[in-house]
């Protein structure tokens, strides 16, 4: 029975794909191979960028990055706004970058267009921290599965042709492109009104859910999109046509491990703050728990070396995300409170 259950599901979503953990995979592209901060300049006409907002209109400027040797390469660029609750509640809206792929060829973007860049919401610096804390955010996932959305760090030094004075120097990140993840992964990143728990692999689903509660996060679904829009919300999915769709999450600036002041707990968990975690993973995939939570223990040392090897982190702030981490694995290494925070807690 199961088997023909998968077969109705391959005809309902058309595309799916490999296991979930699988280690074959293609090396992610240059840029994406380390994670070194690297130094960037942006140069374009910034005040009509954050004043209009425009996702559809491109404005044009000029990319530079310096290479290890201390050389520099420089790119023509079009860049717009993009998001959603960003775009609107932000002082700087988060940003695409469109390359040339003919300029970029060779270099350490060679496959690179179309990037989004992750920019501090305000001025102040505890804004450029929400930054690092996304960043640590995709990093830790990426010690846990390679399928998972690589980043790149940046400093990058904003200079505004549409107005004289001092440069800005800031952190920033690119995520790697959903269409160069599927690359590697052999796979396409596939669209469809609703996906449902049985058509997803079970493994990585868990696996991510397990992640979502380690940093605090319920701003997502892996199976529907918002009211009005299709599937799925902070996950994309990938597929072929051999196996089970592949969810991988991106977007953690509502969680608590970065803590933004506009993140607001969703009413409908009951909870005071977006700090305080709730278990979002499926009841059909508790199976595969204690496996994910494997994962999660053999990986501690590396996932803590991350935060405390981190450039840019203030201290206060490294001491606040290893406590948050640190009561993730005291929770999760006590039976008591595993079975009734996650494993009955599941959806």
């Amino acid at each position: 029975m199961r088997s023909i259950y998968r077969a109705l599901t391959l005809v309902t979503f058309i595309y799916l794909s490999m296991p979930a953990l699988a280690d074959d995979y293609t090396m992610p592209d240059p840029l994406f191979q380390s994670n070194e901060p690297l130094d960037v300049t942006i140069t374009a006409p910034l005040t009509t960028l954050i004043k209009e907002r425009s996702k559809d209109d491109y404005l044009a400027g000029v990319f530079q990055y310096v290479n290890a040797d201390g050389s520099t390469v420089d790119f023509d660029l079009n860049i717009r706004a993009r998001g959603n609750f960003r775009h609107e509640t932000c002082e700087f809206p988060p940003i695409r970058l469109n390359l040339k792929k003919k300029q970029a060829k060779g270099t350490l973007f060679d496959n690179q267009d179309k990037l989004k860049l992750v920019i501090q919401c305000e001025k102040s610096d505890r804004y450029e921290q929400m930054v690092l804390r996304e960043y640590l955010a995709y990093r830790i996932l990426n010690t846990l599965s390679d399928t998972s959305f690589r980043v790149r760090l940046l400093r990058v030094t904003y200079v505004n042709t549409e107005k004289s004075g001092k440069n800005n120097t800031r952190f920033a990140f690119l995520i790697e492109h959903k269409n160069r993840l599927a690359a590697r992964l052999n796979r396409d990143a596939i669209a469809v009104e609703r996906a449902t728990v049985a058509g997803i692999d079970p493994e990585l689903l868990n696996l991510t859910s397990i992640f979502q509660y380690l940093i605090g996060n319920t701003d997502f679904s892996p199976i529907a999109g918002p009211p009005g829009d299709a599937c799925c919300h902070n996950y994309v999915l990938f597929g072929s046509d051999v196996d089970l769709i592949m969810a991988i999450p991106y977007d953690f600036d509502q969680s608590g491990l970065v803590n933004a002041p506009y993140a607001e707990p969703n009413e409908n968990f009951r909870i005071r703050n977006v700090r305080q975690r709730v278990y979002r993973g499926r009841c059909a995939n508790n199976e595969y728990i204690e496996a994910s939570l494997s994962r999660f223990r053999d990986r501690r040392e590396v996932i803590y070396e991350t935060v405390n090897g981190q450039e840019g982190l203030e201290p206060g702030v490294r001491k606040q995300l290893l406590s948050y981490i640190d009561d993730f694995y005291k929770l999760i290494n006590d039976p008591r409170s595993l079975e009734r925070r996650v494993i009955k807690r599941c959806v």
